[in-house]
């Protein structure tokens, strides 16, 4: 196991599965997400402009690395339709030394020395 990784999963929702597919077909295609995952059927229930709202959603989990997380974070607000897309990056504690090689291959991410 790699106890210390700069790989993170960030977490953004979006209304529609064409809305996900769309980020994490460009996230994918320019190299700023190894993998992205879309959950569908999720519920949130928000405040929003002093209101209690409930929406259907979509969950899209992105593996990137830190380096590439101020790019894909522009890729997705340009790409969402959202006026204030969720996006919460949490830094991956601990990976398997297999899936940070990966996703450091992927995303041509130099290995430190």
């Amino acid at each position: 196991m790699k106890i210390m990784t700069d790989l993170c999963i960030v977490y953004c929702t979006t209304d529609s599965r064409q809305n996900a597919e769309t980020i994490a077909n460009q996230l994918l295609e320019q190299n700023l997400a190894a993998c992205v995952q879309i959950m569908p059927g999720m519920t949130s229930v928000y405040r929003w402009d002093n209101q209690v709202m409930q929406a259907q959603e979509f969950l899209i989990l992105i593996k990137t690395h830190q380096h590439r997380l101020a790019q894909a974070e522009q890729l997705v607000t340009a790409l969402h339709n959202y006026d204030v897309p969720q996006w919460i990056a949490v830094p991956a504690c601990a990976a398997s030394e297999a899936y940070s090689s990966w996703i450091e291959q992927e995303l041509n991410i130099e290995k430190r020395k």
